[in-house]
Formats: C-alpha cells, structure tokens, sequence
C-alpha cells in the first residue's frame, strides 16, 4: 500500500510598515535563512489564530491577521534525512500590534529584520530564503491581492477537544 500524501500545514504573516516587510533570520540545516513569521498550525487553532501565534513567538510583535493572501504550496528535500516534504501555507496580512522587546523569540530564530521589496528581491536571488514562498506572499501582497478571512472556514469543532 502506497504512503497517504500528508503536506505540512504552515501558517505565515506578510507584516508590512512604512514600506518595509518583517522577516524573521533563522538556523535551518542548509544556514541562516530568511522567512516570513510562520510556522505549523496547532491542533485546536484557526489558521488565523495560528498565523497571530506563530507571528508572535518569532517576531515579538501582535499580529492581528484581516485578509487571506492566498493558499500556496511548495516542495522540498529535507537535507537531513532526504525526506520528500511538500508545505501547504495559508499567508495573511494584517495589522501589526505591539511588540514586546523583552519576549524570547522562538528556538532557532537568530533576530527580526525589516527589509524594502527591493532588499527582499536581492536576498532570495542570493538564494537567503527559507522557502520561494516568502518572495511570492510579498509579491502578492504588493500586488494587492486580498481574499475575506471567511475564506477559510474552521468548523466550531477544530476548537474543542475531540471526546
């Protein structure tokens, strides 16, 4: 019997201001890469709800996710173990709260940075990025694409624990 295809569910916040996007500089197993505030969605969470968790564990700041950017997939090979993994992210963008200078940011994550869309452009042909799904929210978000959050809809169930 042929292995059930499970992508990773990812959640990522595309954070803008005054013309400048959040992006987080993380250890990964091919360096320090760049990449939106993401991460995988936890059982008992909204992908939005998500997205506002994952975008405070690694940046420090709120995240209060108003319109789905898109549905986005990506494949990869784990370099570790050669593993075959495809990523299904949901991207928001939102408004930007707080940020809490003190918090600890997630293992792994080196420090927050801000960057135009023209230093953004430059790192992933430098090849910087985590995954080409960072420039592709960033792109889309520029372009102006916006979906409604009740795109995405989470039957009441997804919030209670299962019997």
């Amino acid at each position: 019997m042929q292995k059930r295809f499970k992508p990773s569910v990812t959640v990522a916040a595309v954070i803008e201001k005054d013309g400048r996007f959040l992006l987080v500089e993380e250890e990964t197993a091919n360096g320090l890469k760049l990449n939106n505030p993401a991460g995988h969605l936890d059982p008992g969470e909204t992908p939005a709800q998500g997205c506002a968790r994952e975008a405070l564990e690694e940046s420090a700041y709120v995240f209060r996710p108003t319109a789905l950017l898109g549905i986005y997939l990506a494949r990869s090979m784990k370099k570790s173990t050669g593993e075959d993994q495809t990523y299904l992210r949901m991207a928001f963008c939102g408004e930007l709260g707080a940020h809490d200078p003190g918090r600890t940011l997630d293992e792994g994550i080196v420090r927050t940075v801000w960057m135009t869309p023209e230093e953004v452009r430059a790192s992933a042909a430098a090849g910087r990025h985590r995954s080409p799904l960072v420039l592709k929210c960033i792109e889309d978000y520029l372009a102006g694409v916006r979906h409604p959050l009740s795109v995405v809809y989470a039957d009441p169930s997804v919030l209670t624990k299962p019997a």
